[in-house]
Formats: structure tokens, sequence, C-alpha cells
């Protein structure tokens, strides 16, 4: 395996019109999880992703795996929950450019995730071990599987990939604040969002941010500044990598989880740090462009046909 990531997939539903949600009878139907988004995100660009998690022995949770497992994740780990639904969630479109997030996925199948759900076996064989903060914020349970998991990847040289990826209302702030530092500390790269530094840090300065990581102990931080690009910080260095301007936001949900996709790609490709970077900018700055979490993710054809486009601009 290229990564395996861990976490919740739920079924979301999309009024087909704008405007408060009250007013809509009519949704599609799609999937999203941020962390199951990185791992499809990396299978369509050709790497090998796994997926962990839990789903309820529903039609939902059928419909998610079928789902993932052709767009050819590996989920092989994961599990049906009897007693547990899978999660719900909708995405109010007020306006062109605001949306809202409604979650129902409280006592889901995946909030019922523990450490006894991890295997070593199939965990070692990873190159990357992709987490976020989402999951932890679930249960309990779901915080000791994501430090378990994190370490027994630790001691069988999976390098770890952590992103905060924030979400306040799951979670009290202060407890939010004190699990993702200590999750920030056992990391080998972190991928924080500016806002999210400033919540942890106290600054927006994204330098100081990632000097912050690196102080916890991590080898690379990438933070990301939205429109303005990401900046990555090591102990050697640090840069600002500018992101193509996008002409049309459809959606943007989904583009921090794009920008973690292309990211490891580049890395999984031997791309430096650099060019990894440009590469999460590029596929991000795609997602946007169009509605859902994954239907934008490109493939490897399409990646490449988007770079040339870049490069033949900059000339």
């Amino acid at each position: 395996m290229d990564v395996i990531t861990i976490g919740e997939t739920m079924v979301l539903f999309t009024p087909n019109t704008q405007g408060h949600m009250r007013y809509a009878s009519n949704f599609s139907r799609r999937f999203g999880g941020a962390e199951s988004n990185v791992a499809i995100g990396l299978s369509k660009l050709g790497h090998k992703a796994g997926w962990i998690s839990r789903v309820g022995n529903d039609e939902f949770g059928k419909a998610i795996l079928s789902f993932l497992r052709g767009e050819g994740v590996d989920v092989s780990q994961v599990q049906y929950d009897d007693a547990a639904p899978t999660g719900l969630y909708f995405k109010e479109k007020r306006t062109v450019s605001e949306f809202r997030i409604q979650y129902y996925r409280k006592g889901s199948a995946a909030s019922k995730m523990c450490a006894g759900d991890i295997n070593e076996e199939y965990l070692k064989r990873a190159k990357y071990l992709h987490v976020t903060g989402i999951t932890p914020a679930l249960s309990e349970s779901c915080y000791e599987a994501i430090v378990y998991a994190i370490k027994l990847a630790k001691k069988n040289g999976v390098t770890v990939v952590f992103d905060p990826n924030l979400r306040r209302n799951l979670w009290p702030e202060e407890r939010a604040r004190e699990v993702l530092l200590e999750l920030i500390s056992y990391a080998d790269i972190t991928l924080p969002g500016v806002d999210e530094g400033e919540f942890l840090y106290g600054t927006k300065d994204p330098i100081e941010i990632g000097k912050g990581i690196l102080y916890s102990g991590a080898s690379l931080a990438v933070i990301k500044t939205g429109s303005k690009g990401a900046y990555y910080v090591t102990e050697e260095k640090s840069e600002h990598v500018p992101v193509v301007a996008v002409s049309e936001v459809r959606d943007p949900v989904g583009a921090g989880d794009g920008f973690c996709t292309g990211f490891l790609s580049g890395l999984l490709n031997g791309l430096s740090i650099k060019e990894s970077v440009a590469r999460g900018n590029l596929v991000g700055s795609v997602v946007v462009k169009v509605d859902g979490d994954v239907e934008g993710l490109p493939e490897r054809s399409e990646l490449t046909k988007y770079q040339s486009h870049i490069e033949d601009v900059a000339r």
C-alpha cells in the first residue's frame, strides 16, 4: 500500500436549489469524508490507497463501500456495524459563494471505531499513514484508535501525515486544541490551514506556524493559505509556493483534501517538497471547480493536461 487512511465517510445530500434548505424538496446524493476523499484522489492518480473505517450494516453503508471499491480504494479493513447507522450530512448552498454544513453523525457506526479495529500487519505495509483531526473528535474510542494507529506506524517506519482539519462543532475548543497539538507531536508531516494554525499557535504567520510544528518534532510543515497557495517549512528552509488562479469556484468543500492528495502523490512520485506542494495546489484548484467532494479529483492523464497548460501559460 502507498497510503492508508482512517476515518468516517458519510452520505452527503445537497439540495438541487440554492437558498435556505427548509425550502428544498429535491436533493442529490453523494458521499464524502476527508480521509476517503484523499484515498479516492490517490487511487485516481495511480497510487494504492486503503481506508479503515466502520459503516452501518444498512443500504447507505453498502453504497459507500461499493462506491469506494469502484474507485479503486482497498476497503478490506472496513467493518459493518449492526448496531449503529451510517452517518449523514447536508450541504446547504445559500448563495453562489456561501455554504453551510449540517451533520447527522452522532452515534454513527464510524464513531464506534476503536484500537481493536487497527490491524498492524495491514498498517505496516504502507509508506504513509494519513490521519485527520476529525476522527478523534467523534468519540473517545476513535481518539484511542488514531493514537494507536500512529504509534504502530512509528514503530514500523511508516511516515505519519496529519491534517488537523479542525471541526469546531464536533468538540469543545479546549479539548480540540489539546488533542490536535498532541497528534502534531507524533506526526512526521503536518498540513494545517492558516486558520487552524492560528487556533493552535496564536498566529496567522505561516512561517511561525511551521516553526511551532517543527518544534514539536515534525520534519516538515506545510501551511495552506487558500487562494494564496501554501508555505512549506523545514529545518533548512521555508518557501512560499503560489497557486494558479481559479476563474470560478463552484464548491470549496474538499479543496484541502485535494491539496493533500496532490501533495502525497508528489512525494510518492519522488518529487521535491516544493514540487509536491505545487501539485497539491494544482489538485486543490481543480477540485473547487466541480460540485461535490470527490467529483473534481483528477485522474493522472487530466493532471498531466492541467500541468502542461500551466507550464504553457508560464512561458
